[in-house]
Parts: structure tokens; sequence; C-alpha cells
């Protein structure tokens, strides 16, 4: 449904609650009664006030219903619920540092997709990501272009304070606040404005003990949690809470938790996965990688179906050091034979 004092003007309040009912704070800010009125429409509701009643309130009915469908389209936006969803986003090809043309005609990345950036230390990553977040326009450094779902995007993208593009996970979380781990999703929840926010907040704390290499109560000081407790918290909460489309994670590898998933929790949320990795596993993990060079995009490599096969070698090799680091961490000794 398009929002706009045309359509809704002949909706009931009843249906309008029932659809948004964040609508309930507007009518009470505003001092409109609807007790007892609410199977009348926008247009019968406000037809009810005599003039006197106009006078006294000061009632613009027409500007009203304009502020009302305002109100529901700023609000949809802050909740994540407009319609507006990012399908895909494409990376039109800019230049390196040395001014030559990126290594690509057309980069397009879809709803669902794990995509690995791999390079060294220094090459690029970052400005990649900065492109991205801003919806570059060739107003950067770089001169690339970014589209979403194959158009020009809106301007909301660069400039809303409540839309972003992209949520980022870095390396380090260090909290500083003194609450729990349960207060501190609840405040998320709670600015987000969500429902059933007991059942949200249980399941974010599931998951992300389910992530972690120790599990962490509701009750834990966030302060004490250690950094995979830390990051695997924020990485349910974005996956869940977050309404950016797109997450890039750092160096997930460092972070101590669960990695296969953490990467299945983020794409079962719908999200875009951008992960700068160094490990082989991660960047074979991925449906396609690409390889930053010199300040630009050097190569866009599909996984095939061969490295699917190393990738199978390599998680074997990694459960390996998995199962001899948990015995070092309980102090047992390691024999050469069990494995």
């Amino acid at each position: 449904m398009i929002i706009n004092s045309k359509n809704i003007r002949l909706e009931t309040i009843e249906k309008l609650l029932i659809n948004f009912p964040f609508l309930s704070s507007f009518f009470a800010d505003n001092n409109l009664n609807i007790v007892g009125k609410e199977s009348l429409t926008l247009e019968e509701y406000f037809a009810t006030f005599d003039e006197d009643e106009i006078e006294d309130q000061a009632i613009d009915s027409e500007n009203t219903i304009f502020q009302i469908s305002e109100f529901i389209k700023q609000m949809q936006e802050f909740l994540g619920q407009n319609e507006d969803k990012v399908q895909t986003i494409t990376i039109l090809p800019g230049k390196d540092k040395s001014g030559a043309k990126e290594n690509f005609d057309k980069l397009e990345i879809k709803q669902g997709e794990i995509i690995c950036i791999v390079g060294p230390t220094g090459s690029g990553k970052s400005r990649l990501l900065g492109d991205i977040e801003w919806v570059a326009q060739n107003d950067t450094p770089t001169s690339r272009k970014i589209l979403i779902n194959n158009e020009i995007p809106d301007t909301k993208w660069r400039f809303s304070s409540s839309d972003k593009l992209v949520a980022q996970l870095s390396q380090n979380m260090n909290f500083v606040m003194d609450l729990s781990v349960f207060e501190f999703v609840e405040l998320h929840a709670e600015s987000r404005l969500v429902e059933n926010k007991e059942i949200i907040i249980k399941k974010i704390i599931e998951k992300a003990n389910d992530l972690a290499g120790e599990s962490f109560a509701p009750d834990t000081p966030i302060t004490s949690l250690s950094g995979g407790q830390s990051r695997a918290l924020m990485i349910a909460d974005t996956a869940i809470l977050s309404k950016s489309p797109i997450i890039l994670i750092d160096e997930i590898e460092n972070a101590g938790i669960d990695r296969k998933r953490a990467l299945n929790l983020l794409l079962s949320e719908d999200k875009i996965v951008l992960m700068a990795t160094h490990d082989p596993i991660l960047a074979l993990i991925g449906d396609k990688r690409i390889v930053i060079k010199n300040g630009g995009i050097y190569k866009v490599i599909d996984t095939t179906e061969q490295e699917r096969t190393i990738l199978s070698t390599l998680e074997e090799m990694d459960k390996i050091l998995l199962s001899y680091r948990t015995k070092l961490r309980n102090g047992e000794m390691l024999n050469k034979e069990e494995n």
C-alpha cells in the first residue's frame, strides 16, 4: 500500500490502527479523541467536528490527514517496515590509486549472498566499503558508482540518519556501558519499537550463545563479556534487530566464535554479507570474492566446484585444530593417533 493523504482518508480508524499501531500516539499527542469512532474513516471522523470545535482546537482536517500520512511513512522508515527493500547492490567500476580503470565490467551482489573481500593490508578494502555505504555516484576518490536494485538510489541511503545501508561489525567490541546483556539488548529493541520485545530479546541471547565458545546469562554484565562473547552478541543483535540490508564483518576468524553459524544466521535474516578476511575457509565459503589491489578491484572470482572440494578438506583440517585447541584449554594431553 502506497501511503499518502489521498488513499488513507477513506480507511477506517480501526483498520489504520491495526496496520499502524503507533498511530494511537499521534491521535493522543494531537488531542484527537477517537474512542467510539473507530468505525469511521478519517474523512468521516473529521466531518464530525462542528465549527466551534474546529475553531477551538484549530483543526485543519486536510493538513492533519497529510500529517498522518507523513507520520506513517516516517515511522515505517524508522522501524524498517517500508517496502523499499534492497534486493541487489551493483558496483560499477572506477579507478585504482594509479588512475587505471578497475578490471571488471559490473558487479551485482544479491540479497542472501556472501561476498568476501581479500587483499593485503592497506590495499583499499575499507574504501570499497565506504563507497557502498555512502552509495558513491562517481564522487569519491575511486570514482565508483553504486546502484540499488539496478537504479540510481534514493538520496535517503546517503543522508538519512535512520536508513543505513551498511551495518559494520569491527574486530574490537569493547563495551563501556554499565548494563546487563538483557538490558543492552532491551535498549536496542525499545529504540526499534519492536513488538514481542521479550521474545526478541530471548532469541538474540540464545543465538549469541549458539555462536560463542562459552555461554553467558542474560544478567551477565556486558563489560565482563570476552571478545568472542561480545562479537557473538553483536552479530546476533545485528542479524535480528538491525534493518541495514548489508552487513560488513571484519576478520571474523579472530572472533573466537562459530564462523559458519554466524554467517548462516545473517543469511537467514535476508542480509547481504560483505566479509573482509584472510581466512581461506571463509574466503571459500563466500559465493564470490573481491580481490583488492592498489586501491582498486583487481579481480572478481566466483567460487568454483573444485574450490568447494578444497574447502571440505580445509574444514576437516580445521576440525582437527579445533579439537587440539579444546583439549589444550581443558588441560588434556595431545595424542597424535587420535586424529
